[in-house]
């Protein structure tokens, strides 16, 4: 089997990738670093015989349709995203997310034999209807979809990847989509929750409190294993094409003030909370409904919430905190 993995540099290209490659998966990982860090992991991933790595921006349709027709799975991650993106650049984020999808969706046409088109969406197209009305909690994927005030930049996100769910729809592929809640783990940068909160702990001065921001609300997070074991059981699922699926947890449904007292304990530092606001825009619970993907793939997340901070926590340490490794953004 051969799968192009779009993003190939970024979290989840690359833990997917390694688990591609376990299944035995010849692999072309294409990215153009514009978020992604060729650190020493990947170094080492583009050094196994079976990788490919193709450095290209696929904002340029030229450089999309001279890959090869011969992949039996695509995996479009590709993507201009990032709070500081989204708020600052709008525009862009509507205008590239939409074009790379467009191009990689005339790209999977051409192929030979496509088995499966995977696009990820975000959970992020559940917060208006979160926003408006008493939207059930766990989400199922049939919840009616409501968008955000359209002058918001954070909406540019969110519409890009409901537009992207439609194109799908109408495109005549193979596809399945996955809507990704809260993933975490070694190698996903810095500008999320859990290694920010890993990360000021661990340099905390004595008596210095852990600033926790949005401290009431609610998450189930995933590990980055048990994500990418999801998705790529999704993809081989012939009973999934055409449809759009949760990947996550569940439960625990946690609060940011109980995962950052969890941060404390793997820490193993001492600290009280300075609870401060709620970010702007930050969605008050995010939790979605795993029955669907559970009765199609027979699987559901093995890491408790514990073992995936310590995990996350013991490569930050080893690899940044301690370390030269460069980080993603």
């Amino acid at each position: 089997m051969k799968a192009l993995i779009t993003g190939g540099a970024g979290f989840i290209g690359y833990h997917l990738a390694k688990e591609l490659l376990e299944q035995g998966y010849d692999l072309v990982l294409a990215d153009n670093f514009s978020r992604g860090v060729e650190d020493t992991f990947l170094k080492e991933l583009e050094e196994n015989p079976k990788v490919t790595f193709v450095l290209e921006d696929l904002m340029l349709k030229e450089n999309v349709m001279k890959m090869s027709k011969d992949f039996d799975y695509i995996y479009h991650f590709a993507a201009m995203i990032g709070v500081q993106n989204v708020l600052n650049h709008p525009y862009d984020v509507l205008e590239k997310n939409v074009q790379l999808l467009l191009h990689m969706i005339d790209f999977a046409k051409s192929q030979k034999n496509l088995k499966r088109f995977v696009f990820a969406s975000t959970s992020e197209i559940y917060a208006g209807t979160l926003q408006y009305y008493d939207m059930k909690i766990p989400t199922p994927e049939t919840t009616p979809l409501t968008i955000t005030p359209l002058e918001h930049p954070r909406t540019s996100y969110m519409l890009s990847k409901i537009y992207g769910e439609a194109l799908l729809q109408q495109s005549g592929l193979p596809f399945t989509i996955i809507r990704p809640h809260n993933f975490y783990g070694p190698r996903m940068g810095m500008s999320h929750v859990i290694p920010e909160l890993l990360k000021k702990a661990f340099f905390a001065k004595d008596s210095e409190k852990l600033e926790v921001f949005s401290v009431d609300h609610k998450r189930t997070f995933c590990y980055i294993s048990d994500a990418v074991m999801m998705i790529r059981k999704l993809a081989e699922c012939r009973e999934a094409e055409g449809q759009a699926f949760n990947i996550g947890n569940e439960s625990p449904e946690v609060t940011i003030l109980e995962t950052a007292e969890t941060v404390i304990k793997v820490v193993n530092k001492p600290m009280e909370i300075d609870a401060r606001p709620a970010t702007a825009g930050s969605p008050s619970r995010r939790c979605p409904d795993m029955k669907k993907t559970m009765n199609c793939i027979g699987y559901q997340g093995k890491v408790s919430l514990e073992e995936g901070i310590r995990k996350t926590f013991d490569w930050y340490k080893k690899y940044v905190f301690e370390g030269n490794e460069v980080s993603a953004k």
